[in-house]
């Protein structure tokens, strides 16, 4: 592959792990990053790769850098950019995306960046004349479904459960009807968490999100001398879930390695892909875990409803939690004929009791927090 494939969001988990996975594979990347109030966008990409260098005992080849905004119409690209775009780039892989579940304003995330940032790409890829679109989208436009869902429906009238639901199905359907784009080519993961080889993580939603606030909640009332007890025993958590609802995890690494494959298969190009396990996990096996990592964290599960008379720790709790109130739902069943035939000795790896207990401890471990070190000597990207 001698043209770059243009990359957003190559900074963020799901990012950084297809930087290194690409690089491997040989494929030259342009990143479109953009600055924060720490570092440059050339800072910022030279500070993740130096972590891969580290942790592969080798140095990478790094990627071109653009700095970019994807919110902007114009995505914040000058004339310069834009003519290096078109003279090196024949195919945009576009991951950057907003996680927030619900909008505040109708111009708002996760609007904002899967619907308007995904239309200025659009854009760029027509102005530009790039025709190999491939983009990262959600298992869950699915919605509110039960049954089961083919890798080939996207609007099969389903009720979202959340606003960043809504935003990746319109996403979809826009990059379906740009006309001057070849077939692309779609990922659908499902719930990403963190590595399963060593359970990194940079960012900490869905499960991560219950583990923390539970961790921070109990561990507050053992300091505090404040667990709710009945004599000797402590009285456990009331979950409102019945212990079966079913969530697809999977893990960042071989979610990576499956895009990376697909990606430089031109036979694969064209398709849509579910990229989720064959064997979700349960509410259950998530309570497990929580009781196990966390002390004195102890559970029982009530059944969908309101809890009567609940305890500080458990108003505190639904409080906090009432943000991901479709997450827990039970998921249905996910086609992946697409991506068994594309990547048949490619299987996920199966996220149990075990692997979620390493992957909280190292959560724990890590603070719930990952944060980019300002690298020593940024080298200034290349014109």
């Amino acid at each position: 592959m001698s043209q770059f494939v243009l990359f957003t969001g190559g900074t963020g988990l799901l990012g950084r792990y297809l930087v290194r996975d690409l690089t491997d594979l040989g494929v030259p990347l342009a990143l479109m990053v953009r600055r924060n109030r720490r570092m440059s966008a050339e800072q910022r990409v030279e500070s993740l790769m130096a972590v891969w260098d580290a942790r592969l005992g080798r140095e990478l080849p790094r990627p071109h850098v653009i700095e970019s905004d994807l919110s902007r119409t114009d995505l914040g690209l000058d004339d310069i950019d834009r003519e290096w775009i078109e003279e090196h780039c024949d195919t945009v892989l576009h991951n950057a995306a907003s996680l927030l579940f619900h909008a505040t304003t109708p111009d708002g995330e996760p609007w904002r960046s899967n619907v308007d940032g995904t239309r200025a790409i659009l854009e760029l890829c027509r102005t530009a004349g790039i025709a190999n679109l491939h983009h990262v989208s959600t298992a869950y436009v699915c919605g509110l479904r039960s049954d089961r869902a083919l890798e080939s429906e996207l609007d099969v009238g389903q009720e979202p459960g959340n606003d960043y639901e809504r935003s990746k199905v319109a996403a979809e359907q826009m990059i379906h009807a740009a006309d001057y784009l070849a077939p692309p080519t779609v990922y659908r993961p499902s719930i990403i968490i963190g590595d399963s080889s060593n359970g990194f993580s940079t960012t900490f939603h869905g499960f991560y999100a219950a583990l923390r606030l539970a961790h921070t909640l109990w561990q507050a009332a053992s300091d505090s001398g404040e667990q709710p007890v009945d004599g000797d025993q402590v009285v456990p958590t009331r979950l409102t879930l019945d212990g079966t609802e079913r969530k697809n995890l999977v893990t960042v690494d071989w979610v990576s390695r499956a895009i990376a494959e697909i990606l430089v298969r031109p036979e694969c190009h064209g398709q849509t892909f579910h990229l989720t396990s064959p064997q979700p996990v349960t509410t259950r096996v998530m309570s497990e875990v929580l009781e196990q990592v966390i002390d004195g964290c102890h559970n029982r599960f009530v059944g969908p409803g309101p809890l009567k008379d609940p305890s500080t720790i458990e108003k505190l709790f639904y409080e906090q939690m009432q943000v991901y109130s479709s997450y827990w739902r039970d998921d249905p069943e996910f086609d992946t004929a697409n991506t068994e035939k594309a990547l048949p000795d490619l299987p996920p790896p199966t996220v149990d009791h075990d692997l979620l207990v390493r992957l909280s401890k190292a959560a724990i471990e890590m603070g719930f927090r990952w944060r980019d070190r300002l690298p020593v000597s940024p080298e200034p990207a290349a014109r």
